[in-house]
């Protein structure tokens, strides 16, 4: 490891920086593809090292093949700043790596002494050898949360049978991400309810997707105060735009970055100046930062810095507004769209709002959910058969329950066992497109499969790429969106994601889950075994079912 193992980091850790309450700022760093000729003197190490050593850089982070693209891994530019590690994050993805090479990382992450991690899913991946590869997504971020949790507080694993061991504990402190910046209620409302999901899973701090209203930034904030949550460092990001990247966010082409028509104009008029609108997109980069410390955000982040010069810019107009300057750059930065959806209800004449400035419309139409044109008949008959046959405890459960029990003991399956598991796999994929998993979350997902329905197979709640209620890959609506629309319409919204993290077990895949169900091997009896204290650790005897 460059630098020495036993060297000790110097200034303020990115834990306490963000517990200081003085506004920190931190820089991304994007990776890059191929090796360098001379390793040390890669242009993302230079920059790293400038910024590091830059009074008013309190932490760097460092992403993990950004938009998709295979690059160096963010560790390995992390190695040369091995002095610096606790002003170090890492981001983790779970588009490359199943659960076990995500395991491996954070096991390595802990061993190089860099536990600030920053989850996401990731974007869908776009480049590779040989064509466009296939995204893994066997965890989401709320999936890797819990994971790195569970190694934070001593991962319990089985060593060989009978035999569990406990391993060191790890220090990470995890991070999360959400998207506010979304156009219409179905997509918004998901996103804040998932950041409470990954906040009550294991997530220490937060950070926002990139947008250009600051309402929706402070609408972070308010949200986490009206639902009782305190205690989280929250940092606003912000992206110094160039005309090029202005038009790849206007266009839609970085999943999760806005930029509006509105915007667009303005960035084209100012790009037409000598100047090419650098003073134009450093002053509103500056703006930004100042109306984020004025809300009371824990730090700031800057994105789209390449050289030195264009942070020191930035920071020459921050350093130049007064005050009190943000209230008003705060009612000049609202680049939203004209129909756009806000969770709070905010003054006009200042743009602020409060956590109990709910809007009203949102709250009526919770006491009078409207009809919605995705309650389809499927979805009714759905509930019914689910409700009868697969509530625990009720209807036909404890019949069905000793069936599957006395089959379960066979060497193989008798007759009814093949025949009930035929119709299930008939009748699922004619109604839902099932994938046959095993580990059926159709009840998750208000009966729309997310095996065959979801881009990133997310059974947690949205990601942050959608497009004005599509999925980030354009080519069909959005599932979490229908899923909101259902649950709403049957008052059932508020509690979407409010259970314990769906993770898939692979194991069970191509056998029957309303055996599984039953026999409590999927993650619904996992979760309840959890529940009552109980091992959850051994493997699932799926034999013939």
């Amino acid at each position: 490891m460059t630098g020495g193992a036993t060297a000790e980091p110097s200034g303020l850790s990115f834990r306490r920086l963000l517990e200081s309450g003085g506004f920190p700022i931190g820089v991304e760093i994007v990776s890059t593809r191929g090796f360098p000729a001379n390793p040390g003197d890669a242009p993302p190490i230079i920059l790293a090292r400038e910024l590091l050593s830059h009074p008013r850089i309190g932490w760097i982070s460092i992403t993990d093949n950004p938009g998709g693209n295979p690059m160096l891994p963010a560790d390995w530019i992390a190695q040369f700043l091995f002095n610096e590690r606790d002003r170090i994050v890492i981001h983790m993805t779970c588009k490359d790596t199943n659960r076990a090479g995500l395991e491996s990382l954070a096991w390595r992450l802990a061993a190089e002494g860099l536990h600030n991690v920053l989850a996401l899913t990731g974007d869908y991946p776009t480049a590779g050898f040989g064509g466009k590869p296939q995204g893994v997504f066997d965890l989401d971020s709320v999936g890797l949360i819990a994971l790195l949790k569970a190694m934070n507080e001593g991962l319990s694993v089985t060593t060989r049978p009978g035999k569990r061991e406990t391993l060191p504990p790890t220090r990470f402190y995890i991070g999360c991400a959400v998207s506010p910046f979304k156009r219409y209620e179905r997509e918004l409302v998901p996103q804040y309810f998932k950041l409470v999901r990954k906040i009550a899973t294991g997530a220490e701090w937060v950070i926002t997707q990139l947008g250009y209203d600051m309402r929706k930034y402070h609408e972070v904030k308010l949200f986490l105060q009206a639902r009782g949550i305190s205690g989280i460092p929250a940092i606003g990001n912000v992206y110094l735009l160039t005309k090029t990247v202005a038009k790849l966010f206007h266009d839609r082409q970085l999943p999760g970055c806005v930029v509006t028509d509105e915007l667009w104009e303005l960035c084209q008029k100012y790009a037409a100046g000598p100047d090419r609108g650098k003073k134009f997109f450093a002053e509103l980069a500056a703006k930004q930062l100042a109306v984020l410390r004025g809300l009371g955000f824990a730090a700031g982040y800057l994105g789209g810095i390449h050289k030195l010069e264009s942070l020191e810019e930035v920071l020459r107009h921050l350093d130049s507004f007064a005050p009190d300057d943000w209230r008003q750059f705060l009612k000049e930065i609202q680049f939203s769209f004209p129909d756009e959806f806000f969770f709070f209800e905010h003054e006009p004449e200042t743009g602020l709002s409060g956590p109990e400035k709910i809007n009203r419309q949102y709250l009526e139409s919770l006491r009078k959910p409207r009809r919605s044109r995705y309650v389809t008949l499927g979805y009714r008959l759905s509930r019914l058969v689910h409700r009868l046959a697969f509530t625990r405890g009720k209807g036909l459960w404890n019949l069905a329950q000793r069936l599957y029990q006395r089959w379960a003991g066979k060497p193989r399956p008798p007759a009814p066992a093949r025949v009930l598991y035929g119709l299930e796999k008939f009748s699922k994929y004619v109604m839902y497109g099932c994938q046959d998993c095993g580990d059926c979350s159709l009840p998750d997902c208000a009966y729309i499969c997310p095996k065959r329905w979801c881009s990133k197979c997310s059974r947690n709640g949205p990601c942050g790429g959608s497009v004005d209620g599509e999925c980030e890959l354009r080519n069909k609506e959005c599932l979490w969106a229908i899923v909101y629309e259902r649950l709403k319409a049957y008052g059932e919204s508020e509690e979407m994601l409010s259970g314990p993290p769906v993770l898939y077990n692979a194991e069970l895949a191509h056998t029957s889950s309303w055996a599984n169900t039953y026999l409590n091997r999927d993650h619904h009896g996992v979760t309840e075994k959890r529940d009552l204290g109980q091992d959850t650790s051994g493997g699932a005897n799926t034999h013939g079912e």
